[in-house]
């Protein structure tokens, strides 16, 4: 299977993407499938377009925590979207037979307006990257792309556009499946939908210091408001962070009966919470502090060039079907 997905450059990663993404990325890699992550530049211009002065570095920072989370470039290709040329062209061509309409009734369209209705998307761009997004894809023709549910409209997107190509044209493209994983379920350290924009997150690339400091204020279950009251682990999200980092079944049962009996405390419960957060956190932080710069630019650098054989590879074979091919004038 040929797997494609990547991440906007908008800032420093928290935990969040470390369960929702980035894990199935590297469990796919090893499974030995053709893995293509890449940082979506394009795509944060769609709601910053009005400040870029950040995007080239969030990108280098971004494949610095690729490759700190266990993304192997000689496993996977690590790229930069918009040094692919061939995705631009791709997306033109695709805007041709998709209707606005369409665009407008994809439902992450409104929500995504209605989040941010701080900012002016008005523009075309912000309408269209569904397009961008299936161009991304089936660019590099991938038949598998991970994604959360929240996603999943999108990939039925760019299955109607590599359906309707082949239609129209010659067949080109495959349709490319959706691939879920399990993401548990985690809230931010206020108990809200974990998000920066709240200041909630946890960073993916932090140090244990700071990790107690957001560890240890968090919201936990409501009803014990006292060390002697009972609780409900089910009802706490510290219990979601045990079973997202990994919890002993004997440690589980401690943490089950010590709160619904009010036998421990919640500090009791954040401190088992921490020491499981720093066995599977450390060897990230630690990969991470290890890179040098010239090592991440390398890695660009030789993952766009392989990147850019496939998309040059399918552009020809979308002007051959389109019957656009200049090839002649340059013999």
């Amino acid at each position: 299977m040929r797997v494609l997905s990547g991440m906007r450059p908008t800032g420093k990663l928290h935990i969040g993407h470390l369960f929702g993404a980035l894990s199935s990325w590297v469990e796919l890699q090893e499974k030995g499938h053709e893995c293509f992550y890449f940082v979506a530049d394009w795509h944060a211009l769609t709601t910053h377009y009005n400040d870029t002065k950040e995007i080239v570095n969030n990108s280098i920072e971004l494949v610095k925590s690729y490759l700190a989370v266990g993304i192997d470039p000689n496993k996977s290709t690590i790229f930069i979207q918009s040094e692919i040329k061939e995705h631009a062209e791709l997306t033109l061509l695709f805007s041709m037979f998709v209707s606005v309409s369409r665009l407008e009734r994809v439902p992450t369209y409104k929500e995504i307006k209605q989040q941010l209705s701080d900012k002016d998307l008005s523009n075309a761009g912000f309408l269209i990257y569904p397009v961008l997004q299936a161009a991304d894809i089936l660019i590099y023709r991938a038949t598998g792309v991970p994604v959360g549910e929240d996603q999943v409209y999108h990939i039925e997107l760019t299955r109607e556009i590599a359906r309707r190509f082949n239609y129209l044209y010659k067949e080109v493209f495959p349709e490319p499946e959706p691939i879920l994983s399990k993401v548990p379920k985690l809230l931010g350290t206020d108990g809200r939908k974990m998000s920066k924009s709240y200041g909630n997150t946890i960073p993916l690339v932090a140090d244990e210091e700071t990790l107690k400091k957001m560890v240890m204020p968090m919201i936990t279950d409501p009803a014990r408001q006292r060390r002697t009251d009972p609780g409900n682990p089910e009802k706490c999200p510290v219990w979601d962070y045990h079973k997202a980092f990994g919890i002993s079944d004997k440690d589980a049962e401690w943490v089950k009966d010590g709160c619904t009996n009010a036998k421990i405390g919640c500090v009791d419960c954040k401190k088992l919470l921490l020491k499981n957060m720093k066995e599977r956190l450390e060897p990230i932080w630690e990969r991470y502090n290890s890179l040098t710069d010239d090592y991440v630019k390398d890695v660009i650098v030789e993952g766009n060039k392989k990147a850019r054989q496939v998309a040059r590879e399918t552009i020809e074979m979308v002007r051959d079907a389109m019957q656009l091919d200049y090839n002649f004038l340059r013999k």
